[in-house]
């Protein structure tokens, strides 16, 4: 799958150049047009990295940045700004960024710190960068979102995708269920709640051919992959 990213950009032009230019070279880009709706679509999706522009309206970069962390310690942030002033970068990494990059934007610069911090982040993380699954009878495979079990083959969502990868991570161990809301959802609060359940109850009747496959839940903990031989 897609590095997914989150860029936030009140520049029409800017923001389209930019983000057409990441997905032509395989990103998978939200673009939100200002700090409000940059937080509203944090807390509705799942994301690898986010580009926050600081002069915003609505809510700068900054205070983005500060609502992200408040949900997400470790989510590398790059800043995009016109502004090069010492104080505004100080600012913006005593938030937690891992970039500030001054505008005019080299869209090839931004992509290369792109890929540089997601490559960094995913190995101190131990985020897996596994792609293919053996799952019981099951064959899934996660950068194309597929399961497929002898010659019948089914495709998942991209929610399913990081929900089932992550079970998988853990396999026979307790994915707990608060920290992968934060990681996948943004927040735990209990319409996410709620989310992570209906994905769970869809991912067993995927998993239900192979009778070998279960997951278990262990109330007020989280979810276990468990497959008998």
């Amino acid at each position: 799958m897609s590095t997914r990213i989150l860029l936030a950009e009140d520049d029409k032009n800017l923001g389209y150049m930019l983000s057409e230019y990441l997905v032509m070279n395989n990103f998978d880009v939200t673009l939100a047009k200002d700090g409000e709706e940059a937080i509203e679509v944090f807390q509705k999706g799942s994301f690898d990295l986010c580009v926050l522009d600081v002069m915003m309206p609505k809510a700068d970069g900054f205070l983005v940045a500060e609502r992200i962390r408040k949900s997400d310690e470790h989510l590398p942030i790059i800043f995009l700004t016109a502004r090069a002033l010492k104080v505004d970068k100080l600012k913006g990494f005593k938030i937690g960024a891992d970039d500030y990059i001054i505008k005019p934007v080299d869209e090839e610069e931004l992509m290369a710190r792109i890929n540089a911090i997601v490559k960094r982040f995913r190995i101190s993380s131990g985020v897996s960068t596994t792609s293919t699954y053996q799952i019981g009878q099951y064959s899934f495979d996660y950068e194309n979102q597929q399961l497929r079990i002898g010659n019948y083959k089914r495709s998942i969502t991209a929610k399913e995708a990081d929900v089932l990868r992550a079970l998988c991570d853990c396999q026979g161990n307790i994915l707990d269920r608060k920290t992968t809301l934060k990681s996948l959802w943004g927040e735990s609060d209990y319409f996410n709640r709620r989310s992570m359940d209906v994905f769970i109850s869809k991912l067993r009747k995927y998993l239900s051919e192979d009778p070998s496959v279960k997951i278990r839940n262990v109330h007020g903990r989280g979810f276990v992959l468990e497959i008998t031989d």
